[in-house]
């Protein structure tokens, strides 16, 4: 009994500490001066990298005295390991692992109540090899991720068509796999782009900066993807060219079967890429980056995509089959359309690594009403970084999603179908430079877009720590 009161006593005393020690931080951090901007690295996936983005030579900011109580010299938890990291990155190889763990809870109405609530989480194992800086193959690099993630999140709870917490509620408990890859070549003073791998389709088409983001943005599934823009990680080719500064044309195929289960077997999707039906998902999209255009010095970021997808998998067509008298029809050549903008409305201050002020976003899409439950989909939010004094890397984003049922299947298979509509708040407090902490609130009605059903109030908070 001794032993275990003993150990109970030690247990919360290092807790405290360590509360004691990222609270003083905090503390320390925060002044009344505006600190000059500094690049944070990226603490977030899918990185700008992972986009695919034109990169660009930034200004190499002026170093500052270091703040007392921050002991660490970079924005990551583990430090620069005594010089030894920033000469690896100098030779060609990063390496940047990040947690992300959240807490939700589904406090009022939805499918239930009791017991709904769920600790999920993600490890992201991120390395690259940058062939150009080793001297071996100019703009060729090679990327690879590592994930562990647990528990599935608390959608059956809520109901609704969209997973509320998406920090690990589409991959569920995995001890560690690799989740993606690639082979990525750029030539002709990066205006051309190549990748070969395992992609994830929400990294290079159908991105937006305010919204795509569910590790560092908005939680909700409806928000950081459309829902009508089928998805999905597999093996797969990309190309994308820049023919002027402020246009981009790209292009996306990837494998349509890589969710089968023996591809969940340990075949890497190699399976379903190489034998049985060839089938893959297409996608098209052009984009045009108002900041570049000619004469439009001093605009600020936006970016405007537009784009089409085609999916050959044979799907379940909506229609009255007489109570099963009639056979089971099906079409296997799905298209659709999507659009999203974003754009900076207000900057603090012209200095192009200051991101604080406002930006907004909006996305839309649709699909064939006959064989895709949601037909129509859009989103409009935004997000304000340092919006309050002192308080310089915060943010403060809301932003309203809305998935609208197709008619045919309201008409054939269920005729309370209408629409899910779901209201989010976040604020990321970054607490140090590698610690974001970011409560969130969500009210969702008419979860899984029935008539009726119980509007659902959801909260919870989210950790990221780079490291």
């Amino acid at each position: 009994m001794m032993t275990r009161l003993y150990a109970d006593y030690l247990r919360r005393s290092i807790g405290t500490a360590l509360i004691g020690a990222l609270v003083a931080c905090a503390a320390g951090q925060t002044t009344t001066e505006r600190p000059e901007p500094t690049p944070e690295q990226p603490t977030t996936a899918p990185t700008s990298s992972e986009q695919g983005e034109k990169p660009s030579e930034p200004a190499v900011p002026e170093c500052k005295p270091c703040n007392p109580c921050n002991r660490l010299p970079t924005d990551r938890l583990t430090g620069d390991w005594f010089g030894a990291r920033t000469k690896l990155e100098d030779g060609g190889f990063s390496f940047n692992p990040l947690f992300a763990v959240e807490f939700q809870q589904n406090f009022h109405g939805g499918a239930n109540t009791h017991n709904a609530h769920d600790i999920a989480g993600m490890m992201f194992w991120n390395m690259e090899f940058d062939f150009g800086k080793m001297n071996v193959l100019p703009g060729a690099t090679f990327f690879a991720r590592g994930l562990q993630s647990w528990h599935s999140g608390i959608r059956p709870d809520v109901g609704s068509l969209t997973h509320p917490g998406v920090v690990v509620s589409t991959f569920g408990n995995r001890e560690i796999e690799i989740q993606k890859w690639w082979w990525r070549q750029r030539l002709f003073d990066d205006r051309l782009e190549f990748r070969l791998g395992k992609l994830y389709t929400g990294d290079v088409v159908e991105c937006v900066n305010f919204a795509g983001n569910p590790i560092g943005k908005f939680l909700n599934q409806g928000l950081f993807k459309n829902t009508t823009v089928p998805a999905t990680i597999g093996l797969g080719a990309f190309a994308k060219a820049w023919p002027a500064d402020w246009l981009y044309v790209s292009g996306l195929v990837v494998d349509a079967e890589s969710d089968l289960d023996i591809n969940r077997r340990g075949t890497g999707g190699f399976d379903s890429t190489f034998h049985g039906p060839a089938r893959f998902l297409a996608y098209g999209e052009f984009g045009i980056l108002p900041a570049e255009l000619p004469g439009a010095e001093g605009m600020w970021p936006g970016h405007y995509r537009f784009g089409v997808w085609f999916d050959p998998r044979p799907k379940s067509i909506f229609f009255n089959d007489l109570g099963g008298r009639r056979a089971e029809q099906f079409d296997n050549s799905d298209v659709g359309f999507y659009m999203n903008l974003d754009q900076v409305v207000w900057k603090e201050n012209q200095n192009p690594l200051d991101n604080q002020g406002l930006g907004l976003f909006f996305r839309y899409g649709c699909a064939h009403r006959h064989v895709n439950q949601i037909s129509h989909y859009w989103a409009v939010g935004g997000e304000y970084t340092g919006l309050f004094p002192s308080r310089d890397l915060d943010t403060l984003g809301f932003a309203v999603t809305q998935s609208i049922l197709s008619s045919q299947h309201r008409r054939y298979i269920n005729e309370l179908d209408d629409r899910e509509t779901v209201y989010e708040l976040y604020y990321a407090y970054k607490l140090t430079p590698w610690c974001t902490i970011s409560p969130d609130i969500q009210v969702i009605t008419n979860p899984g877009g029935e008539k009726g059903a119980r509007d659902a109030l959801v909260g919870g908070v989210r950790i990221t720590i780079s490291f």
